[in-house]
C-alpha cells in the first residue's frame, strides 16, 4: 500500500503512468471505446467512471506544456446533437487539477482520425462510463521547471 495514491488507480495503470516519458499519450477510453483494438497496452478499471480517472490520473501527471493541445476529445458523429454534457466535467476537472498550466480548451478530434492516435497511444483506460462521446486523449508533459510542482 502507498499514500496519495488515488484508490481509483490500480496497480497496473500505476505503473503505465510511471512508464510514461514526456510527448507520451494515455487515452481514456468510455464502456464502448474499443481499447484492446486500439492500443498496444489496455488497463480496464471496472466500476470507475472516466471523471474519475481524469481527477485521478492529473493528480500525479502533468499535461505537456510545449503542444498546444494537451487534451483531445472523440468529436460526436452527424447524428448526435449538441455537445456531450461530459465535456462541461471533463473541462471543470482539468481546470482543477492542470498544474503545469498546460490545459487551454479541448480538441476535437474526428472520430477515425482519434482512432488512428489512439493506436500510437502508450496505454488506454478502459472506463466503465456509458456518457456518450466520453473518449479523450491526454498527453503527458515533464515533471521539473515547467511543470508546476
Amino acid at each position: 500500500m502507498l499514500k496519495n495514491i488515488p484508490e481509483v488507480i490500480p496497480p497496473e495503470l500505476m505503473l503505465a503512468l510511471m512508464q510514461m516519458g514526456h510527448g507520451d499519450e494515455i487515452v481514456i477510453g468510455d464502456i464502448n471505446f474499443p481499447s484492446y483494438t486500439m492500443s498496444k497496452r489496455c488497463v480496464y478499471t471496472k466500476g470507475i467512471r472516466a471523471t474519475e480517472i481524469l481527477e485521478a490520473i492529473l493528480k500525479l501527471m502533468p499535461l505537456d506544456v510545449f503542444v498546444p493541445d494537451p487534451v483531445n476529445v472523440m468529436t460526436p458523429g452527424e447524428l448526435y446533437e449538441g455537445t456531450p454534457p461530459i465535456w462541461s466535467e471533463y473541462d471543470r476537472i482539468i481546470r482543477a487539477n492542470d498544474f503545469s498550466g498546460a490545459y487551454k480548451e479541448m480538441k476535437q478530434m474526428e472520430r477515425f482520425a482519434f482512432y488512428e492516435r489512439a493506436k500510437n497511444s502508450f496505454v488506454a483506460v478502459q472506463t466503465s462510463e456509458d456518457a456518450l462521446y466520453a473518449c479523450m486523449i491526454l498527453k503527458k508533459g515533464v515533471i521539473g521547471e515547467f511543470s508546476g510542482k
